[in-house]
Parts: structure tokens; C-alpha cells; sequence
């Protein structure tokens, strides 16, 4: 039996899965980290959703391909209402832009009373998970950085509990952003990521306040962020 392979940003994923895992890998594509996590751990079950038909049937065959079919059951649908209620202990959630994670979330609250940890992995604004986690008493208790093809990208861990243990209060929308562990840890991969940020913000700007008709309060939102950068860049 082949043993699946994974990018490094899925392997990472995988890693904070616990042993034993049931869990759900919502918009699991080929099945990929399912198939990898039962192969690794022949305690682990999961469920793999996929809205696509495309993909859903790659899924199916990717399990049926290893015989794990009796522990990974593939299923088309939206977002977490491929579930039952408290079906699952670990919802995955890694591949998609951070609003489109936060609304799956919020639409299927209702699938999460067994849920003891969230794992996800936005392509893009980790800070509305952060938010969406900080809002329902999920508390963010690991945040991974990495670079992966010449993209950057983050893996951000919840679980229930105290939501504001890990923020600074006083730097909570700074925090937000930025990544409260991610900014004590300020690895190299950080800052590169904030480097380029901060070139973008600046051409912004540039442009904004060059306009006939600037929008201030889109400035001031976006040099109060431009600090924030420079500080995390500082340190």
C-alpha cells in the first residue's frame, strides 16, 4: 500500500491532529490528509467533505485506493452540514480564504458541541478566524508560520476554552492580525511575510492619499496597520 504523501503545509496540519483522531476535513479535495492521517494512526476516522463533485469522487477513489474506506467516509455537501451533531472531535478546515473558514464555521455551529479543537489553514486573512474564534469561546493555543512553493502560509490551532488567554488586551486588534504567538516567536518567515505586507500597504497608501477624493478613514486604518508592522518588524 502506498503511503500518501503531503505538502508541508498539510503535513503541518496533520501534526496537530491528536492521536485517535475523529475528525472532519471540510473541503478535503483528494482526500489527501484523511487517507495520510488513518495510514499514520490506525486508530484515527474521519469524515472528508467536498462541495465539487470533481473532487469528491477523486476522494472516493483516493480512499477506496489505500482500503480505508471503513474509516473515511467521503461525503458531498457544504461546509459542515456534511455532519451530523457531534459526529466528530476535530474539524480541519485548510486551503480556502479566511472569510470563507469563518463563515463554514458560523453557518455550522450547530455541528460543534463534541468539537474540542479547530485546526485551520487560510490562504489568506488568518485575522477573521482569530476573531471568529476570540467571539465563541475557542482559544487560540498554537499558530505556525511556513513557507511553502514561494507562498507564505499560517496554521492556526483552537480549542475550547478561555478565549483572551493568549491576547495582550491592550494590543487585542494588533494581536488580531499579526497573530498573538506568531509575533512572540517573530521567526525569519514572519518577517518576510510583513516586509512584503508592508511594501503593499505603502503603495496604497500612496495611491489613496493621491486621489482627488482620498478616503481618510481608510488611511488612518491603514497606518495605524503600518505601525503595527514596523513594530513587529523592530523587534
Amino acid at each position: 500500500m502506498k503511503v500518501t504523501r503531503l505538502s508541508e503545509r498539510l503535513a503541518k496540519v496533520a501534526e496537530y491532529l491528536p492521536k485517535g483522531a475523529c475528525f472532519a476535513d471540510i473541503g478535503s479535495d483528494h482526500a489527501y490528509l484523511p487517507c495520510y492521517v488513518c495510514l499514520h494512526d490506525h486508530k484515527a476516522s474521519a469524515v472528508a467533505g467536498e462541495v465539487n463533485k470533481g473532487p469528491y469522487q477523486s476522494a472516493v477513489e483516493e480512499v477506496y485506493s489505500h482500503e480505508l474506506a471503513g474509516r473515511i467516509d467521503v461525503r458531498l455537501g457544504d461546509g459542515l452540514n456534511v455532519l451530523k451533531a457531534d459526529e466528530v472531535k476535530q474539524v480541519v478546515i485548510a486551503g480556502m480564504g479566511g472569510p470563507l473558514i469563518r463563515d463554514i464555521l458560523e453557518n455550522g455551529k450547530d455541528k460543534l458541541g463534541r468539537v474540542s479543537r479547530i485546526i485551520v489553514q487560510p490562504n489568506i486573512d488568518a485575522r477573521t478566524i482569530r476573531q471568529w474564534f476570540y467571539e465563541n469561546r475557542f482559544c487560540l493555543v498554537q499558530e505556525t508560520i511556513l513557507e511553502e512553493n514561494g507562498h507564505i502560509y499560517e496554521v492556526l490551532v483552537a480549542e475550547r476554552g478561555e478565549p483572551g488567554k493568549n491576547y495582550d488586551h491592550q494590543n487585542l486588534q494588533k494581536q488580531l492580525w499579526l497573530g498573538p504567538l506568531l509575533l512572540k516567536e517573530n521567526n525569519s518567515v514572519f518577517k518576510k511575510k510583513w516586509k512584503q505586507e508592508k511594501s503593499k500597504k505603502e503603495n496604497i497608501l500612496k495611491q489613496i492619499s493621491g486621489s482627488k477624493q482620498p478616503d481618510e478613514e481608510k488611511m488612518r486604518r491603514f497606518q495605524f496597520e503600518l505601525e503595527w508592522i514596523k513594530e513587529a518588524l523592530e523587534q
